[in-house]
């Protein structure tokens, strides 16, 4: 197919550029999912709205931290055998996921519904928003399918090198997210649970035209239901790299989840404030979880086909460039601050102030250390070492930053501010682990395959 690459010949700086830039739009585009329900909803439902979205999202994040962790592993199999030129379990290993994937799915869908009341209650949620927050939650429990699927299918097209057909595919997605938005919350007055049916059934749509791009394309994979099947071999590979890497992602968002319910004790204006600028948070984060997954995905080609001097030089400028990126995040977000937060909120200026002072704290240094422990968690998830990601995930979410929460925020009585310093301080440490990691060589003598 065209939009295969070989990632293993060629300018490395040029690859990474060419390969990280359509999975920032398509990140950015993702985003619009949530982003485009906050803003539809606080214009229309006001900051209750927001404060459901907001803690609701924190649920939302961990479910996809798990289908993305899964997800991963596949990415990495798929550029290692593909480096390795190894066609056959290439197509065992596309069968494997989408099995495997499915599996997951149905099990979340079938847990979140039964515990997402439960769950929420225990999160705190404002009591005027927490209706909404339930309504919103099941809709996205019920779609769940969806979001594996979807994910499931770029996951696979990045492993082959193919950055540039997920990006059209989230495109369309974020399109008739924000049309259904406008429809259902703006024009029929569904409220908050309107955005949620717009954002499960334009990542159906996605995952289906995806199927069906693939279908019509010469792939190497058949989309028939014996093709689908759990092959042990493969399986085995996918959890050594899938489970850590989801271990990594749920933990960092559960940590969130935790925060969000202290965040919560302060009243629904700080919850808002706090959800807002976690989403302006995360678009700064963006280019560097672009390139991150070009890092993966490059070493994971590279490391399939045994080129350690290569691998090397894919980490070093993929560094760099995270580094560039953050500095370039930062200064933006810092001089736009207010801007950004009305964008979301308009006419409360409590949320305005609140959320400024979120950034101010949140959105600064600490940027730079989380663009460094991301570079170089990916490099170890391409060679297949998942589990340092993980460690890094434990220390910063469980061992650092809610220890520090509590000790800041209520021992030492700095209030939610000290939840804001206790978030900026966590990377520091795992940062540093992976750098040692690189630098120690031992990767070199990693098989996965």
């Amino acid at each position: 197919m065209s939009n295969f690459h070989d990632l293993t010949t060629g300018s490395v700086t040029k690859q990474l550029i060419r390969f990280a830039i359509p999975l920032f739009f398509a990140n950015l585009l993702q985003s619009l999912y949530n982003i485009a329900d906050m803003l539809v909803v606080g214009r229309i439902v006001g900051s209750t709205g927001v404060a459901a979205i907001s803690n609701a999202s924190s649920l939302v994040f961990i479910v996809n931290a798990i289908c993305m962790g899964i997800t991963m592993g596949g990415t990495v199999l798929i550029a290692q055998y593909r480096g390795a030129k190894d066609e056959l379990r290439q197509k065992k290993t596309i069968g494997t996921i989408y099995a495997m994937t499915a599996v997951v799915a149905i099990l979340i869908t079938c847990a979140g519904i039964f515990f997402y009341k439960q769950i929420l209650t225990w999160m705190n949620v404002p009591k005027e928003a927490y209706q909404d927050a339930c309504d919103y939650m099941l809709v996205i429990f019920i779609g769940t399918i969806f979001v594996f699927g979807y994910n499931a299918t770029c996951s696979i097209l990045r492993g082959f090198g193919d950055s540039r057909s997920p990006l059209y595919f989230v495109m369309i997605a974020a399109g008739i997210n924000v049309l259904l938005d406008y429809l259902l919350v703006g024009v029929f007055s569904f409220g908050t649970v309107g955005a949620a049916y717009a954002t499960i059934v334009s990542q159906a749509i996605s995952f289906g035209i995806a199927i069906l791009y693939l279908r019509r394309q010469n792939f190497i994979f058949e989309f028939q239901l014996s093709s689908f099947r759990l092959e042990k071999a493969i399986l085995s590979k996918l959890v050594q790299v899938s489970l850590p890497t989801a271990i990594q992602m749920t933990v960092v968002n559960i940590s969130y989840l935790l925060i969000a319910v202290m965040i919560n004790k302060y009243g629904v204006v700080i919850a808002a404030a706090a959800g807002i600028g976690l989403k302006i948070n995360t678009f700064a984060g963006m280019p560097c979880w672009a390139i991150g997954q070009a890092v993966t995905t490059m070493v994971g080609q590279n490391m399939g086909a045994k080129l350690l001097k290569r691998t090397k030089k894919i980490v070093q400028i993929g560094f760099f460039a995270s580094i560039l990126v953050s500095l370039i995040a930062i200064l933006f977000i810092q001089v736009f601050a207010e801007p950004l937060i009305r964008l979301f909120d308009p006419e409360n200026q409590a949320v305005l102030k609140a959320g400024v002072v979120y950034l101010r704290i949140c959105c600064c240094w600490n940027s730079l250390f989380y663009a460094t422990m991301y570079n170089f968690d990916s490099f170890a998830v391409g060679v297949g070492f998942a589990n340092l990601g993980m460690i890094n995930a434990l220390l910063d979410a469980l061992v650092i930053r809610l220890p520090l929460c509590w000790l800041l925020g209520t021992l030492l009585e700095f209030g939610v501010r000290g939840i804001y310093w206790a978030q900026a301080l966590s990377p520091i440490i795992p940062a540093c682990i992976g750098m040692l990691y690189f630098f120690s060589r031992k990767w070199q003598q990693r098989k996965l395959i």
